[in-house]
């Protein structure tokens, strides 16, 4: 296998005392990675939740070819060019109806930063005192300052306490308890924050943790009641994942403020949008300079990225990624079910395209050592799989086939054999 042992990189979320070395990738294709050495991986994951389709799809490779014959990078302020305006057109068509207005940036962590400043803006612009969010219990919403803030206490940020600000937080809302989860988010609402930021259906860094559509749906009646604004961080749930185009449709759900990424150029290029209603917008609109929204990145709205964008939605307007996404939530869930009454795991669960499953062994938690051995595991038989500890999910870009999904499977259940699950 082809592994980069000596290099000046500093890898992300990586203990290199323990990982110190990399695999080269030269080639992807469709759900494969490929070394250099010629050592395939599936690509289980979809490289960190953003490929849709699978790499290099024609269609968005193309539009990127041809886009770098017009433009590179443009300012994005005082100017504007066609993809940008083009993208965000078909966005506010085909995002729940309120979405009016499209704000661009580059990441997951940037566009939810930029969801907690429209929503601080909002109030300050109109007057009230209304400063305090409201998140969920084993939320992940990014590594800046801000999203680290709204995200669970965590070996994750810990180093970084002294930066952070306290956020009111809210139980996840298990099967069985959601009421204790609606009866806190009242009682917070009730304090006047500026807005609840929730994942919608799934959480994902906080170990695949599932929750229905109707209590998401009370959740966002409850904020409505009280006038607090409520954030949708679509940012891993988005074009397709959960089933359905974006998680919030399940509940019928318009958000006042919704986060977008990973997907949105079918995983090929970063880019990222805020989407929000027009009242949101409004607040910053005035003669007076000092309200304005005052955000940026020097690469807001590359146009390479949002052609890319334009022919990701292009892709999905054929249908057929809707058909695959079908599909692939049958062959997860016929696959999953072959581990519902196995002992060995615990929580074998399901959304869209999305399936995990708990191993049962005697140390838990992100940080468990079990992961690293999992990880090795599944890279020596051409699987990319990333364990959150013990927890086993299986997340595939949308082109892959049942037999290389019986490869996962297969080895998922080899390695409860190798580690020594107890049963």
């Amino acid at each position: 296998m082809s592994l980069v042992t000596e290099s000046p990189v500093w890898r992300p979320f990586t203990q290199h005392a323990l990982q110190p070395g990399a695999v080269k990738i030269a080639r992807a294709e469709g759900a494969w990675l490929e070394a250099e050495d010629g050592k395939r991986f599936l690509d289980a994951i979809s490289s960190w939740w953003v490929i849709t389709h699978g790499h290099r799809h024609p269609a968005i490779m193309q539009a990127i070819r041809e886009e770098t014959e017009w433009l590179d990078q443009i300012i994005f302020a005082g100017f504007t060019h066609e993809p940008a305006e083009a993208l965000a057109r078909r966005l506010v068509a085909l995002t729940p109806p309120g979405l009016d207005y499209v704000f661009y940036s580059d990441s997951g962590s940037t566009c939810v930063e930029v969801a907690l400043k429209m929503a601080l803006g909002f109030w300050r612009n109109r007057g009230e005192t209304r400063t305090r969010i409201v998140a969920l219990e084993h939320g992940y919403h990014g590594d800046t300052i801000g999203t680290m803030s709204v995200g669970a206490r965590s070996p994750f940020n810990a180093p970084y306490e002294p930066l952070l600000y306290e956020v009111s937080r809210i139980p996840f809302p298990t099967r069985g308890r959601e009421q204790e989860t609606l009866d806190a988010l009242e009682r917070a609402c009730r304090d006047r924050p500026a807005a609840l930021l929730v994942e919608p259906l799934i959480l994902g860094a906080g170990g695949m943790l599932i929750y229905r559509a109707d209590t998401l749906a009370e959740m966002k009646r409850i904020c409505a009641h009280y006038g607090v604004l409520f954030i949708a961080d679509e940012v891993m749930t988005g074009f397709g994942r959960t089933g359905t185009l974006f998680a919030c449709e399940q509940a019928g759900v318009v958000p006042d403020i919704a986060c977008y990424a990973k997907g949105l150029t079918g995983g090929a290029l970063p880019l990222a949008v805020t989407m929000c209603k027009r009242e949101i917008f409004e607040a910053h609109l005035s003669p007076e300079r000092a309200r304005a929204f005052f955000h940026s990145s020097s690469y807001t709205a590359n146009p390479i990225a949002c052609a890319a964008a334009l022919a990701n939605l292009d892709v999905w307007a054929t249908g057929e990624p809707a058909a695959r996404v079908a599909a692939l939530c049958d062959m997860q869930a016929t696959r999953l079910a072959r581990f519902a009454s196995d002992a060995r795991f615990s929580n074998a669960r399901r959304l869209g395209i999305i399936t995990a499953l708990d191993l049962n062994v005697a140390e838990g938690g992100y940080l468990a050592t079990i992961a690293l051995d999992l990880m090795r595991f599944f890279n020596a038989r051409g699987l990319l799989l990333r364990p959150l500890g013990p927890t086993i999910y299986v997340f595939p870009p949308y082109c892959v086939e049942a037999a290389e999904l019986d490869l996962v499977y297969d080895a998922i259940s080899e390695a409860a054999d190798c580690f020594g699950a107890s049963a």
